[in-house]
Formats: C-alpha cells, structure tokens, sequence
C-alpha cells in the first residue's frame, strides 16, 4: 500500500484536507543535480539508462514534500520505437532528419512490440519503484497520438505546427493511419507501464490547442479517447491538453480520471465546463515561478481556493521553466502542502 495515497484519493474524488502537488517535468531541468547529470550524458542516453532515468525522477521527491513522482521520459520515445529516428538537438531541440511527408512513409513506420522497443522504461519503472519504496505513486505518461504526429510530420518544433496540419487537410487518409499506429503503440506502452506498477498515467496533448474545435475531435480526442478507453479499466487516466478548453465539455463524458487545465482558463469556469464533477489538475502559470516566493504563496492559496481544495490536485498549466530558482519551485510545493482551509 502506498503510505500517502494524497494523488489518487483526488483521482478517486474523495474528500482530502489538502489537494495534492505535483508539478509538469518536476524532475528535470531547474534542478542543480539535474544539470549536473545532463552535462555527463546527452538527452537519450538519459532517458534511455534505467539507472539514470530512475535516479533524475527520485531527484525532487528527495527534495520537496511532493504527493506524486512522474518518471523522467520523453513523448519521443513512442515514435523511436516506432523506427522514426528522433534526435535532440543542441539549441533546437527534437530533430528528424527526414520528417514523414507521403502516404508510402506512413506505411513504412511499424507498430513494434514495446518489450523489445521500450524495454529501458519498464527497467526504469521497477529501479525508480524501488527507491519511492510505497512512499508516494509514481506517475507514467506518454505524447497524445496527435502531439506525437505533429513532431514526426514537422520534423521538429514549431510555434504552429502548420507544415503537420496541413499534411492532415490534404492527406487525411495517411494522417488517419500514423495516428491510428501511434494510438495503437501508445495503449501497449501504458498498459506495459501499469503492469509494472505506475499507479496512474497521464497523457500529455501539448499541441492541441493549434486545432479547431471541429479539427480537434477529428484528428486529436478520437485517439486520445481510444488511449482513455483502453487503460481506465486498469489505471486512473488524466487527460492534458493545452490550450484545449473548448474539449472540456467532451472530455468530461469520457472515463478520464482527471483533467488537467493551463493558465489561461478561470478555475470557475473550468468547473462549469466540467460539471463540477471532475478532478481537475493545474492550473498555476510556469511563468509565475519567477514571482518572489510571498507572491508565489499567496496566488497558489487563491488558486486551491478558487478550484476548491477537492477533486483538485495543483499543479503548474505547464511544464516548469529551466531558468526557475528552486527556492520558488519550493515555495509553490510548500504553499499547497501548508494550505489551510479558511473557517
């Protein structure tokens, strides 16, 4: 049994006296011990070793009273398994050499057998489990289908991702099918990751928000949601998707455990759209880290106040920034666990 089980009463809906914390790439790159490991080693290598992945995703729970640890990964390992060969970049970040353009490409990329592909991440999962010792749950993840084929199609980051949705308009027959793999590979992966013990998974949309409401149920939430239908039954599924408040409404029908929001949303009108009956995950701004630690504290209390402290597990709207102090990230942390209910 896992002694704080804060994270998953929130999943399951119950009363808590707190909401729990965690925080989007909290083991990561504001972190001094982090930097020092990513000066020894390149970007894959790191998530690739399961002694290394495991150590980065125990780095900040040893630091801060966190509720949750997320195992070090990236979105682009799915797609490497898949024989599409992403490289991170110096100063550009993920790259593809030959970025998938033509139906014949579509039909060349595998849907592989993720024991074989993927084995690093489970060896990481049990090393990482390991050292939490029941402690606190442990989170998997993976890259929405769609976020996933932005990256392949564009062959690198964008602003807009114009180059993968237009390759969706006029090619949706070969869209369909990347997506349709990638969706297929990424529920063998999760449930991979159940069966070695995360206690819940999230799905990362990050791009979702360069669709129309129309386009987005087209080519994003009808994979996502196949993702949802495999793996409620077996885990707790929380659902992020930046920028996309306009599939509130839509995500709240499904069997999703949770959602989580960015900062550009009210949490009361995050609320209503959900029906005030999800678990709702967010919604701090990253930026804001940057605000003094008495700031931080005071937003973070007005935060929970404003979700309400349940079916709310706080969190950032995004991933932590690399250049935060990590006195503030401490301060965001320390303002969740400390917060009291006004009587």
């Amino acid at each position: 049994m896992i002694k704080n089980d804060l994270y998953l009463k929130a999943l399951r809906g119950e009363t808590v006296e707190r909401p729990p914390v965690w925080m989007m790439r909290q083991a990561g790159r504001y972190l001094p011990e982090f930097i020092a490991l990513r000066d020894k080693y390149d970007f894959f290598t790191r998530c690739q070793t399961p002694e290394l992945a495991s150590e980065i995703t125990v780095q900040p729970i040893r630091r801060f009273p966190l509720d949750a640890a997320i195992l070090f990964s990236d979105i682009l390992v799915v797609p490497q398994a898949m024989g599409i060969d992403f490289k991170m970049k110096e100063n550009v970040g993920p790259w593809l050499d030959n970025p998938i353009r033509t139906m014949e490409q579509v039909q060349n990329v595998i849907v592989p057998d993720v024991d074989d592909t993927l084995g690093y991440v489970f060896d990481a999962i049990e090393l990482t489990l390991i050292k939490l010792d029941n402690e606190i749950p442990l989170i998997g993840f993976a890259g929405s289908p769609w976020t996933i084929l932005c990256y392949c199609i564009e062959g690198k980051g964008s602003k807009a991702f114009d180059i993968a949705k237009s390759f969706c308009f006029q090619q949706p027959e070969a869209a369909h099918l990347l997506l349709q793999k990638i969706t297929d590979t990424t529920i063998a992966y999760l449930k991979r990751k159940v069966e070695k013990g995360v206690s819940a998974v999230q799905v990362f949309d990050s791009w979702g928000g360069m669709l129309s409401p129309a386009d987005y149920q087209e080519f994003s939430w009808q994979y996502i949601n196949q993702i949802v239908e495999a793996l409620s039954p077996l885990t707790h599924v929380v659902v992020f998707g930046k920028g996309c408040w306009f599939a509130l409404e839509d995500m709240t029908m499904s069997k999703v455990s949770a959602l989580g929001v960015d900062w550009t949303i009210k949490p009361e009108l995050a609320r209503t759209l959900t029906n005030h009956t999800m678990t709702l995950q967010g919604n701090f701004d990253p930026a804001r880290l940057h605000s003094t630690p008495e700031t931080i504290k005071k937003m973070v209390t007005e935060m929970i106040n404003r979700f309400g402290k349940d079916r709310y597990i706080a969190n950032l709207g995004h991933g932590i920034l690399p250049n935060i102090p990590v006195e503030n990230a401490e301060a965001f942390i320390r303002a969740v666990v400390d917060w009291k209910p006004n009587i």
